[in-house]
């Protein structure tokens, strides 16, 4: 295969931990979580960052499962604050008290990004399997007195569509500068979830008008993305750019993906940073040279005009689908495989019944 050379990634996704006080049932982390004794050690962690700057990343995305799960983690933070990243961080809010907070800043913390389930305290507690809404409105208030950006991140599925208008309202009081609405992925815990989640066509109709309403009222003020829920739509998603284009994820225990839920595709196999150095495992893997470029494309997309604005789709998704990564995704509605898709929206039994993300 004639390749044509990889750029440097810009951003990666530092997955510090599969511990977490939440179970939510739409959760993209693999069924089989990673347990803490086989975590990366903090020396492990700062040589993984250090490596990841002198690839070229400059955005560094601390997440988990709860990144505050880990008593390491302001050195971490400032670790990566020092060598030049924008740090930012992905959390529930629980466990963020004041102190913390402030000794995170110190540390050098540019942006936090914060979970909701919810509009109501009811709801978002029961999809959250923990009481936790409450707790999120006070982390919320103490992000914005620290002075830092705030996002406002919401998985949206059938179980909370109908709250739409007053998740935005709430992310409005929190003070966030920016709402991600993103319906949800299927993946791991999400996968095994989707006949309790996947929302209907009419509250997707319902939202649209909804979003570009509050777009439109907020202009200026607090910016809000949409992520369509793509099993309805026409086209794919662009899928992080391209495969191994911009971004990278070191999970748990030193895994390194092209996306977050690239395990899923069983035919890969991960190097792990204990064993090869960021720099070969970005430019030199086979798992990051499967899908990058075009050369790989079945003739659907390699003759598609579409095909360097959604790059063939989710390799995740296809291989979860037809069980081969490299088919076009059967989201597309030119892909030969789409009335898989079609097939499930027309048979699922729809159910309210969940199975909430645990440890096993």
């Amino acid at each position: 295969m004639d390749l044509k050379p990889a750029q440097p990634p810009l951003g990666m996704l530092a997955e510090l931990t599969h511990r977490c006080p939440l179970h939510c049932p739409y959760c993209s982390n693999p069924i089989e979580l990673i347990a803490r004794d086989g975590e990366l050690s903090t020396e492990e962690w700062r040589s993984v960052l250090t490596q990841a700057r002198e690839l070229g990343v400059l955005q560094v995305h601390m997440s988990g499962g709860e990144p505050l799960a880990r008593p390491d983690l302001p050195i971490l933070v400032e670790h990566a604050t020092k060598l030049g990243c924008y740090v930012n961080l992905v959390t529930s809010g629980l466990g963020l008290t004041e102190s913390r907070l402030d000794d995170l800043v110190e540390r050098g913390i540019a942006h936090v990004q914060l979970s909701v389930q919810g509009a109501t305290a009811d709801r978002a507690d029961r999809l959250a399997g923990a009481r936790a809404h409450d707790r999120k409105v006070v982390a919320a208030a103490l992000i914005k007195k620290a002075g830092l950006p705030l996002s406002v991140n919401v998985v949206l599925h059938r179980q909370n569509h109908d709250q739409l208008a007053g998740i935005i309202d709430l992310a409005e009081e929190m003070g966030a500068d920016r709402l991600e609405l993103a319906n949800t992925q299927y993946y791991g815990w999400a996968l095994r979830n989707r006949d309790a989640l996947m929302p209907t066509r009419r509250q997707l109709d319902e939202a649209e008008p909804i979003v570009r309403a509050a777009t439109e009222r907020l202009r200026g003020r607090m910016e809000i993305i949409y992520v369509v829920a793509d099993y309805y739509e026409k086209y794919p998603k662009p899928c992080m750019y391209g495969w191994g284009a911009r971004q990278l994820t070191v999970a748990p225990d030193g895994n390194v993906l092209p996306c977050p839920a690239s395990t899923a595709i069983e035919t890969l196999e991960f190097d792990n940073v204990r064993d090869k150095p960021l720099a070969w495992i970005w430019y030199e893997s086979g798992s990051f040279n499967a899908y990058r470029g075009e050369d790989w494309m079945p003739d659907t997309c390699g003759t598609c005009e579409r095909r360097a604005i959604d790059f063939g789709g989710c390799r995740c998704q296809a291989f979860q689908l037809t069980g081969d990564a490299s088919a076009t995704d059967p989201v597309c509605s030119r892909s030969p495989h789409r009335e898989v898709v079609d097939l499930i929206l027309a048979t699922q039994v729809k159910t309210d019944e969940l199975v909430m993300r645990t440890a096993r």
